[in-house]
């Protein structure tokens, strides 16, 4: 699990903020290695073509009420990322990551992302409260999300 975002621009951060919860939660499965991956970009290249699958965590603008969470599917995070609907500079490095990846061979078995609906981007190391709520919820999902692939591997 890649969890993205800046955590000097408050809800941007919220991918980070849920790989470190997964991270300092002991009951967290160890097929799940949660990665805060920050804005490494490129420089995640090789963890990411070394999995089969692949959770990514990231704030998104679903057009949603801030705080909601979305678990998009290959082809959802397809149809997503075709709209051009970026928010952040990460997102759209998230983007040309997949494609680099892509061309280098990587065809992952298993690829998606956990959304979630920032409520404010702005400078600042704190989620909005709002954001922050959504957290344990985006960890359960995470979770679940994980145990099933392992289920349907």
């Amino acid at each position: 699990m890649l969890g993205l975002g800046n955590t000097l621009l408050t809800d941007d951060g919220v991918g980070v903020h849920v790989a470190r919860a997964l991270a300092r939660n002991p009951e967290t499965p160890k097929a799940l290695l949660p990665v805060d991956g920050g804005t490494l970009g490129f420089r995640l290249l090789a963890r990411l073509t070394q999995s089969d699958a692949v959770l990514v965590v990231d704030a998104a603008e679903l057009g949603e009420p801030p705080g909601t969470v979305r678990l998009l599917d290959q082809k959802a995070l397809s149809d997503h990322v075709s709209r051009g609907t970026r928010t952040s500079a990460h997102e759209a490095g998230l983007v040309d990551l997949l494609m680099l990846a892509r061309l280098e061979g990587w065809a992952p078995m298993r690829l998606a992302l956990l959304a979630i609906q920032p409520g404010r981007i702005e400078w600042g190391n704190e989620l909005s409260e709002t954001v922050a709520e959504s957290v344990p919820l985006a960890c359960d999902v995470a979770v679940k999300t994980v145990l099933a692939w392992l289920v349907t591997a």
